[in-house]
């Protein structure tokens, strides 16, 4: 997938393309939505979220401008401020809602399991925005530090501060959780 080729997308769905606006989507709708689902921790209003980013890119497509920063990291910063927006909204979100999976385990394991991944959100969730935010980007969707930093518009090693100090956080909440 070059650059090239999505800026082409781009200037054809400013032209009302929706072909152009279905090759975006499934190129980065995977992408943004594990973002926005670390983020939120709840699967409900990350869809509602992922959605919103995408018609935003319908939208405002004119706003994006392939020189200054690559689309993924365009959608991205639309995807992370959408969810700092609905946090500042509900002030506290709800705790995180976990699908069931039974897969077979046994009900003690299956327990282990879900009491486990939500020590892990709630350390997540105390976690101030942009640490989280950097943990997020970093350690679960694979960007790059420099591709974070450009998201969350600081130096790369800003950006290292925060995972940094995130980390820390997040060994210091989890010390003595079975984990």
């Amino acid at each position: 997938m070059s650059e090239d080729t999505e800026a082409e997308l781009v200037f054809q769905l400013r032209e009302g393309s929706t072909e152009a606006y279905q090759q975006l989507l499934d190129r980065h709708l995977a992408s943004i939505n594990r973002y926005v689902v670390r983020m939120m921790g709840n699967t409900i209003d990350s869809d509602d979220i992922t959605q919103e980013v995408f018609i935003r890119l319908w939208e405002k497509s004119y706003q994006f401008n392939p020189e200054v920063a690559k689309l993924s990291t365009w959608l991205h910063q639309i995807a992370h401020n959408m969810c700092i927006d609905f946090f500042r909204k509900q002030m506290k979100t709800s705790d995180s809602n976990l699908e069931e999976n039974s897969g077979g385990l046994e009900p003690q394991k299956e327990l282990l399991k879900v009491r486990q991944a939500s020590t892990i959100n709630q350390a997540m969730e105390s976690l101030p925005e942009r640490q989280r935010s950097a943990v997020v980007m970093c350690h679960y969707q694979g960007l790059s530090n420099r591709e974070a930093a450009g998201i969350l518009d600081v130096s790369v090693d800003a950006l290292e501060s925060l995972l940094s100090r995130g980390r820390k956080r997040l060994r210091e909440s989890l010390k003595g959780d079975a984990i």
